[in-house]
């Protein structure tokens, strides 16, 4: 059994005092005895409206904001999972990608978002690049194996398949999910559905208001929300077991009785 946290926040535009915001998260959650500590997409930096102050923004993942984040790995003895803007060789464009810190500060997983926010009228791909699809990366911490995905991705059920084939037990999933009509309703149903049919731990983050939805939650593999937030900044704690991954599959073993597997888009 391993002891995680979601926490959400509201990034702004000022690294520093979204750092610090991340600070005080990671040690309660820390205090409150996690291990893993997942944080929402674009936790780096976030403008009210995506443009070129993403791209400004950017820096490369040996740069310092992410020098901060493994500082506060290590001083709070936790991994953490978070979002941040990733500058690219490729002018006027980043990378929405999320990296997972170990405790030493080192990094473990790195996930590029592969599906792009171009709905419900935005157009995240004028400024962000695809994510190169590969092998999924996950991190393993006490038995417990974790992958990634981010936001949009969870409207695409084959990307969290793909993860378990990994041999993902849990998917932390970073968002900044846009509020908007039916918006809330849609985040939980998709967040619950990946959960029950791939039967993993699903450790969901959003920002919160007013940049996001809120409602970041722990999902065990039954498909139950078993710790959540509302639209307030806060930490979450939940435990995740693979002891109750194996007793869901012998119940529902989906996973063995699937007919059909992914294969790739040209």
């Amino acid at each position: 059994m391993v002891h995680i946290a979601v926490a959400q926040f509201a990034p702004g535009v000022n690294k520093d005092e979204n750092l610090a915001a991340i600070g005080k998260l990671t040690g309660e959650a820390a205090g409150r005895g996690a291990k893993v500590v997942v944080f929402p997409e674009f936790a780096m930096f976030t403008a009210p409206k995506m443009d070129e102050r993403f791209v400004d923004s950017a820096e490369p993942l040996d740069g310092p904001f992410a020098g901060g984040l493994a500082e506060l790995a290590r001083r709070h003895g936790v991994h953490v999972v978070a979002g941040l803007n990733e500058r690219l060789d490729e002018p006027g464009r980043i990378s929405n990608t999320l990296v997972a810190l170990g405790p030493g500060g080192d990094t473990l997983a790195e996930y590029r978002k592969i599906h792009l926010y171009d709905a419900f009228g935005y157009k995240e791909s004028a400024l962000v690049r695809h994510g190169e699809i590969a092998d999924p990366e996950t991190f393993t911490v006490e038995g417990v194996t974790f992958g990634m995905q981010t936001c949009y991705d969870v409207r695409f059920p084959e990307v969290t398949r793909r993860i378990v084939d990994a041999g993902a037990d849990v998917l932390a999933l970073p968002a900044a999910w846009v509020p908007g009509p039916l918006k809330e309703d849609h985040w939980r149903t998709l967040a619950r559905a990946r959960a029950i049919e791939n039967t993993i731990y699903v450790a969901a983050a959003g920002q919160c208001a007013p940049t996001g939805a809120g409602n970041s939650m722990i999902i065990d593999p039954m498909g139950v929300v078993v710790s959540g937030l509302g639209e307030s900044p806060g930490v979450v704690p939940g435990e995740v077991s693979p002891e109750r991954v194996a007793e869901v599959r012998e119940k529902n073993p989906a996973l063995g009785l699937r007919r059909f597997g992914i294969t790739v888009a040209e």
